[in-house]
Parts: C-alpha cells; sequence; structure tokens
C-alpha cells in the first residue's frame, strides 16, 4: 500500500472517515436497500483501493496517479448514477438503457482492476475465467457444456440484480463484516489489544515455554475481535515473537508458533471473519448458530497448539518467565478489565436473538461509553478518527473479494456448474465419504494456494461442498469443512501469507517458518475430519453421551498427534522414528466414526505411552516445569 502524504492524504483521511460514517448510517438509520447498499459498499472501498494500491511495481509509491483520480471518482460517480437509477432499472424490467450498460461495463473493469491490484492476479484470473466460461459454454467439453449466455445477459446478472457483484457475499460485507470490523478497530482504540496481551501474560507467562503460551492465549482472544489472521500477527506477534527468541525458542520456531496462533483466530467465535458471516447466509441460519457450532472446533485447535508448544518446551528444556517480569492478574483487569464488558455484551446480544448488525451496534456504544471510565482506555478525537479511518481502509480487501467473487457465484447459478462438479467428485470418489472428503480438502488447498481465506471458502463451497452434501453430510459440516481449509490456505506453503508475515518479524526464512507452522497447526487439517465423522462436535444431534464420547477421543487424537509431531513425551527422551509412527497412526484410527476403530487407536496410545515410559530411562533436564 502507498504511504500518502500532504492534500492527499488528508483527503484520503477524510473521505475513509466519510465511509465508514456512511455505513453506520446505511446499516442503521439509513433504512438503504441492499443491492444499493452493497454497490455503494464495493465502489466507494475500491474508491479508496485505487488511491492506496499502486496498478504497478513502477507506480508512485507516495502519490495517485491521474488514472488512480480518475479510476477513484468514475467509482464514486458508479455509487451515486445506481442510487438514483436503480429504481428505475426495476421498473423497466431489467431492459436497461445505453446509460444503464455504460455503468455495468464501467463496474466491472473498475472492479477487475481493483482486485488484480488489491488481491493479485490469481484470484482475478480465476473469477475472469468463469465470465469467459458462462460465454463460451457450448464450447467446453462434457459434461460441462452449457447452452452459454451473450453479454448482455452477463452484463445484467453481474451489475445489475443481486446474484451477481451485489449479491449475497458482498450483502455480507457491506453489514456484518464491516460493523465488526468497526467493533474491532474501537476496541483497538481503547486498549483492549494490550489488555489481551497482559492478561494472557499474566495467565500463561509462569509455565514451560511460557512466551509461547502467551502467543496461543493472546491470540486466541485477539482473535475474538480481530478475525484477521495477518492484523493477528502484526498485534501479538510484535509482543510475543521477541519474547520466545529470548527464552531459547529458535526464531524460525516462534515466528511458526505466532502464525498458527493468529491463523486460529479466525476460526475462534464470536467473530470469525467474514466466510463465517457469508456461512450464516449462505446456509440461512443465524450466525448465532455458527458461532455455537464453531466454539469446539476452535478449542480443539488450540488445545493441539498448546500441547505443541508444550512438548517442545519440554524437549528443549525451556522455562518460563520470571515473576517479577509478567504482569499481575488483578492490575491487570483494574486497569483494562472493564473493556471487556462490551465483548460479552456483543456476545449476549447475539445470545437473545439480536440481529449481528444491531450487537455491533451496542457493542460499539458501549466501547465509548466505558472507554471513559479509565483515563488509559480514553478515546480522545483524534483516536475515534483513526478508528474510522482503519476500518474503511481494514474492509477494502475484504469488499474487493466478496465483489469479484460475485463473477464465480453468479455464473455457478446461470451455468449449474457447482451441481457438474459435484457429481464428478462423486464419480471419482464412488460415494466413499473418505475419498469424498479427501477430495474437497485437496481443492481448497489448491485454491487456498493463491486466494484469501473469505474467496477460498466461497469457490470452495459453490464448487466442491455440494459432493459432500450429495452424500448426506449434513450442509453445516459442508460448510465448516471448506471453511476450515480456507482459513487454513493462510499457512500452507508455498503462499503462506501469515507464516511470512510472522517471518518477518522474527528475522526468520520464511519458507522454514512456513514448513514448520504446517507441522504445528496441522490440527487445522484434522479437525475438519473430526467433525465430518462425528457432526456432535459441531453440536449436530447433539446428546451428552455422543458429544462427551467424541470429544474425548478427539482431544486424545490430537495429543497424539502433537506427541508425533514433536516427538518427546514429557519427562522422557525422545521418542524414535518408529515410536512416533505408531503415535500417528494411533491418532489417524481415533478419528473415523467408528467406536471399534476409537478403541484401537486408544489401546495403541496407551501402550505406547507406557512402554516409553518404562523402557526410557528419564532424563533429568527435561523435568522443568
Amino acid at each position: 500500500m502507498r504511504k500518502l502524504s500532504g492534500k492527499t492524504a488528508t483527503w484520503a483521511l477524510i473521505f475513509a472517515v466519510f465511509v465508514s460514517l456512511f455505513h453506520v448510517w446505511m446499516n442503521s438509520i439509513g433504512l438503504t436497500e441492499i443491492i444499493k447498499k452493497n454497490i455503494a459498499h464495493v465502489c466507494l472501498l475500491m474508491s479508496l483501493a485505487f488511491l492506496y494500491y499502486p496498478a504497478t511495481s513502477k507506480s508512485p509509491k507516495d502519490r495517485p496517479s491521474l488514472l488512480d483520480w480518475v479510476f477513484s471518482f468514475i467509482s464514486i460517480a458508479i455509487t451515486i448514477y445506481f442510487f438514483l437509477s436503480y429504481e428505475k432499472i426495476i421498473k423497466s424490467v431489467f431492459n436497461p438503457t445505453t446509460l444503464d450498460f455504460v455503468y455495468g461495463i464501467s463496474l466491472m473493469i473498475l472492479l477487475t482492476e481493483a482486485s488484480r491490484r488489491v488481491v493479485g492476479v490469481p484470484l482475478t484470473l480465476l473469477s475472469v475465467m468463469f465470465l469467459v466460461y458462462a460465454y463460451f459454454g457450448p464450447y467446453f467439453p462434457e459434461p460441462f457444456t452449457h447452452q452459454g449466455y451473450n453479454l448482455r445477459r452477463i452484463i445484467i446478472r453481474m451489475t445489475m440484480t443481486d446474484e451477481g457483484i451485489p449479491g449475497i457475499a458482498l450483502m455480507v460485507s457491506s453489514s456484518y463484516v464491516f460493523m465488526f470490523v468497526l467493533f474491532s478497530s474501537f476496541l483497538r482504540a481503547s486498549g483492549t489489544s494490550k489488555f489481551f496481551n497482559d492478561f494472557a501474560s499474566a495467565l500463561a507467562g509462569k509455565r514451560r515455554g511460557g512466551p509461547a503460551k502467551i502467543a496461543i492465549v493472546a491470540s486466541a482472544l485477539t482473535g475474538t475481535i480481530s478475525g484477521s489472521a495477518q492484523a493477528n500477527v502484526v498485534t501479538t506477534g510484535s509482543f510475543t515473537i521477541p519474547l520466545m527468541i529470548q527464552i531459547g525458542y529458535k526464531p524460525y520456531f516462534a515466528a511458526a508458533v505466532e502464525a498458527i496462533a493468529s491463523t486460529g483466530g479466525i476460526i475462534m467465535p464470536p467473530i470469525m471473519g467474514a466466510a463465517a458471516f457469508i456461512m450464516s447466509s449462505f446456509l440461512g441460519v443465524p450466525y448465532l448458530k455458527i458461532m455455537y457450532a464453531g466454539f469446539i472446533p476452535a478449542l480443539l485447535y488450540y488445545f493441539s497448539l498448546y500441547h505443541m508448544v508444550d512438548l517442545g518446551a519440554v524437549k528443549w528444556g525451556l522455562e518460563g518467565l520470571p515473576p517479577e517480569k509478567l504482569p499481575n492478574v488483578k492490575d491487570v483487569f483494574k486497569e483494562r478489565g472493564h473493556m471487556v464488558v462490551p465483548l460479552v455484551a456483543l456476545i449476549v446480544a447475539l445470545i437473545m436473538g439480536f440481529s449481528p448488525i444491531i450487537s455491533a451496534l451496542f457493542g460499539l456504544a458501549l466501547i465509548l461509553i466505558l472507554g471513559n471510565l479509565r483515563k488509559s482506555t480514553r478515546m480522545s478525537l483524534k483516536d475515534i478518527i483513526k478508528a474510522l479511518y482503519e476500518s474503511a481502509i481494514d474492509s477494502i480487501s475484504i469488499a474487493v473479494v466478496c465483489g469479484i467473487v460475485g463473477y464465480i457465484i453468479g455464473v455457478v447459478g446461470m451455468t449449474g456448474l457447482g451441481q457438474e462438479i459435484g457429481y464428478t467428485i462423486l464419480r471419482f470418489s464412488q460415494g466413499n465419504l473418505t475419498l469424498t472428503l479427501i477430495t474437497c480438502m485437496i481443492t481448497a488447498i489448491i485454491l487456498g494456494m493463491a486466494l484469501p481465506a473469505a474467496a477460498c471458502y466461497i469457490i470452495t463451497v459453490t464448487v466442491a461442498a455440494p459432493a459432500l452434501m450429495m452424500i448426506g453430510v449434513e450442509p453445516l459440516v459442508a460448510h465448516f469443512f471448506a471453511f476450515y481449509f480456507g482459513t487454513m490456505s493462510a499457512v500452507i506453503p508455498p503462499v503462506a501469507l501469515t507464516s511470512y508475515t510472522a517471518a518477518a518479524i522474527a528475522k526468520a526464512p520464511p519458507t522454514k517458518v512456513a514448513i514448520t507452522g504446517l507441522g504445528l497447526g496441522i490440527a487445522g487439517l484434522i479437525i475438519p475430519y473430526l467433525y465430518a465423522y462425528n457432526p456432535v462436535l459441531l453440536l449436530i444431534d447433539f446428546s451428552w453421551g455422543k458429544f462427551i464420547w467424541a470429544i474425548a477421543f478427539s482431544f486424545v487424537a490430537l495429543y497424539s498427534m502433537a506427541i508425533t509431531v514433536i516427538g518427546v513425551i514429557p519427562s522422557s527422551k525422545e521418542l524414535s522414528i518408529y515410536e512416533r509412527g505408531i503415535f500417528g497412526l494411533s491418532s489417524i484410527l481415533m478419528m473415523p466414526n467408528s467406536n471399534n476403530l476409537k478403541i484401537l487407536g486408544l489401546l495403541l496410545f496407551l501402550a505406547a505411552y507406557i512402554t516409553h515410559k518404562r523402557l526410557k530411562k528419564t532424563d533429568p533436564r527435561k523435568q522443568l516445569m
């Protein structure tokens, strides 16, 4: 992104603050029609995108070019035109005038260019390829051939209906996501992030490998208000990574821990990123249900990561931080603890049945009120302006992603491509659940190498998840399966942006950080299989007996996998490759929904654990607690 200066920076600041306030108005007293709100959302943020994102590596880095200014003002003009002309377009039963087509073509061209700048070539190219597919359908091979659509039909569908660009993904971005981004920005401005860091330090800092555990707790807590893995890394990693290195963790390992912990923030309720809100709209269920379903998988994820770093501390004989270097829990709560109230109130509002928008507005009001209780959390006018500005800037990439994937969603709806791909996957897997899951996973991972998490989720759930539902998998399970692998795309090499961000802070080799992170975050690849085989983990067909049985084996399976990855058991020497293989096998056996396999895996785990404890002499250096 450019670092603007002078009058340009002033204009961008004023305009960004206006964009945030305009969204608050649209989502509260404005009562704006959804499709008009969606177009305003994407076009206003595109206008900022052209100012902040250079067209090429040779473009000026401190100021927009003349073409950037032209694109920026055309984006604003598109918003105004659509607001004034939408009713006319509707009344004409979608018989657009020449000016309407100029609007539609301009929107598609500018959105495609904004996507290229903000998100990159892969998603932009993929989305445009779907448009090509819609036009040249008759020329594609079976079974993907279709009748084809002319340019007039494509432009109308993509720019003037809620089945294209201003569709469901952009609706979620313009309402729920933007308001939660705004809520998060105000919490950060009030110093709540510092509260989370201090609380995590007081809670986990004394334990062996303390800073790594601080990173886990802080990232999980920050994730509840962030919904962005990379923002999470920057917020907590600048504090935790140096601490981890200080007590003896290798820089690449410290960066990997932070990257994986921060990625987990996206799956941590209550704010689970754009994809979770889109999932709620796709499924037509309250966001509260998504939030409830996401709690147990998030708990399992952080349970696994906690034991990864704990076993790593055992392996390398690392201690915690001295008490005198850690904050006191009572002092932490006294200083900033009251700022947790808005977050709790937001959750309570969702539980009581209020919409996410109303809940976010209520939370915002509480932040402004409660922040004045103490000097350390009181926000000045400058802080409020900064929070409004950051909300608009942070929302640019989300809006552009949700806009450009409208091409994909619209074309899939026009052509039935999703169903056809689903049938193709089923023919390949012959209806076998495990093979179908693996195929959908591979699809998501391949897409995720080049796409943001939200885009990866949308495409995967559009073209691959139908195969899961065709063989009887619950829709919520299929969507969560796509959601998790879309999230993990941020740390899966070779394009692991979150790992690379953490590597920059640690000054460690990015590739080594990404590969290490993939091992530490293997739970993110295992957990989707756990709830696919055991839907009760997503609170589907819930009963206490089934739930306790499934979650107990899930905990043991993930602990066994942590032992496999790190290669050590507490108070014991390192495992051999053979022993690690046994623990890995026991973990895999405990995943399927087969009681016989679960019990066999548990017995194998216990046998390997007890045998190693008895046969290996204790190394007193590994007794550190």
